[in-house]
């Protein structure tokens, strides 16, 4: 049986994947999710490349995941009339709300976010540019932020501003991603990412609108605020999963506080059964560089080791020189980190009380395969939860998630560990449904006779939530029934 990658890749599209062969090579290399960024590009851009990804995804046999990522309330500057200024140590500059769009000039600078004068307060540090510039506050008078330069350099239009600390009040839902949201609706996309969600809150009035627009997908709760750390359980119960947005949630919370929170992140992402995504700078080099940094190599084998679902490749794929290597780097270097012992060790859960039968089956299969020289675990499922769970396992067994629901395998396309396949368990004989299940990985030459299988399926087909049983069958020595 060919090595399987557990880790899951999301690759972003842009104008370096609008070549068709290109991103049947990316496609190919390993590339598991499609991320659509909404901060950039037009409906009928994201239509067209959503598309693309499902017609070489059927070309090619794949089942992957559509992600469309709302572009959240960014805070930025104004436009320069020059296009950009070169600021200096200790330059007085002020972020004036009433300046016109294009007015900016080496003193000051409009801004998109007129509330901004009312969320600081003097004392206060900004960072523009994901960080590269900082100034202090000195006063707000008149709505103008009067400001101190403490690191200068080049600033030019519609850059980025955060608050050290965060405490910013921006809503996390724009008026752009209320009708974004609705267009990620029509085009069936598998999740929804909101970007800067400060509580739960937030998270369920995402959820409220997208059942209003008979939305389905999945939400993923972007963490890029201070404030989002601060209510990090609250938020994963809440969303369906997590992704640890590391660009603006390092200016927010500082650099040398991200490793650690990545890390606990995680680990309470997986500890509360739901998927994570680790993005953000992962192999940026790459972006116009055939090969990774030695320290971007490390990166993203930590987040590996750390359980993460997925790594997220950003502008290296958007934009980048050479998007289809940077997948397969990405993929190799999961590959390695996945082959240590301490991705394969887990005491998740081993402590506590289940709450549901199928959860029960789900960490009795995964503990019964751990132990066991067991090849591969099959699980019949409608909604892709027990599949989910038994993901959270640190494992080196492949889950293959047989469903015949499509949304259900593109969710799965993101977990760790879980390979979906099309199954409709519906028409089959219940005495030859085992039979028929493991014909179906047979068949596509996933396991062969004297394998050890765990399969796992509920009593009533077609039933959300009814897996209650597991079954281990050796295959080909007798009639599986």
């Amino acid at each position: 049986m060919n090595i399987l990658r557990r880790t899951k890749i999301v690759v972003t599209l842009g104008p370096s994947l609008d070549d068709p062969t290109m991103l049947e090579k990316v496609m190919l290399a390993g590339a598991d999710v499609f991320r659509a960024n909404f901060s950039h590009g037009t409906k009928e851009t994201h239509e067209q490349r959503i598309q693309s990804v499902r017609d070489i995804a059927k070309k090619h046999g794949r089942i992957v995941a559509i992600l469309v990522d709302l572009q959240g309330p960014k805070i930025r500057v104004g436009r320069f009339k020059n296009k950009k200024i070169i600021l200096e140590e200790n330059q007085d500059f002020i972020l004036d709300p009433q300046l016109g769009d294009d007015e900016g000039n080496e003193q000051m600078v409009g801004l998109d976010y007129k509330n901004l004068p009312n969320d600081v307060h003097a004392g206060d540090t900004l960072l523009l540019d994901d960080g590269r510039l900082v100034m202090t506050v000195e006063k707000i008078e008149n709505q103008r932020i009067h400001c101190k330069v403490v690191n200068g350099g080049e600033l030019s239009n519609n850059k980025g501003i955060n608050r050290l600390g965060g405490g910013l009040s921006a809503e996390a839902l724009t008026n752009k991603d209320r009708i974004d949201l609705i267009e990620a609706v029509r085009l069936k996309a598998d999740y929804l990412a909101i970007s800067f969600p400060r509580n739960a809150a937030d998270v369920n009035q995402a959820r409220a609108l997208l059942k209003a627009a008979n939305g389905t997908a999945n939400i993923i709760a972007k963490i890029e605020r201070a404030e989002a750390i601060t209510n990090i359980e609250e938020i994963i119960l809440a969303a369906d999963g997590v992704m640890v947005a590391r660009g603006d949630l390092g200016v927010e919370i500082g650099d040398a506080e991200l490793p650690g929170a990545q890390k606990n992140i995680i680990h309470m992402a997986r500890a509360l059964n739901k998927p994570v995504i680790t993005a953000t700078q992962m192999l940026e080099t790459m972006t116009y560089s055939t090969i990774p940094t030695r320290a971007e190599v490390s990166d993203v084998a930590n987040a590996v080791l750390d359980g993460t679902d997925a790594v997220m490749l950003s502008q290296e794929t958007a934009v980048g020189k050479y998007p289809d290597k940077a997948v397969a780097a990405m993929h190799r270097i999961c590959l390695s980190a996945e082959k240590n012992p301490i991705a394969k060790r887990s005491r998740h859960r081993l402590e506590k009380h289940f709450k549901h039968i199928d959860e029960a089956i789900a960490m009795a299969t995964m503990y019964t395969a751990n132990h066991l020289d067991i090849t591969a675990i099959i699980a019949l499922t409608e909604s892709g939860s027990t599949p989910l769970w038994m993901s959270r396992v640190r494992s080196s067994i492949p889950i293959y998630g047989l469903s015949r629901h499509a949304a259900t395998r593109q969710l799965m396309a993101l977990y760790r560990g879980v390979y979906p396949i099309a199954f409709d368990a519906i028409p089959i004989d219940r005495r030859a449904l085992n039979k028929a299940a493991v014909d179906a990985l047979q068949s596509r030459d996933i396991i062969e006779d004297g394998d050890l299988v765990i399969i796992t399926k509920g009593e009533l087909i077609g039933v959300h939530g009814k897996t209650n049983s597991m079954k281990i069958v050796r295959v080909g020595s007798l009639p599986v029934v």
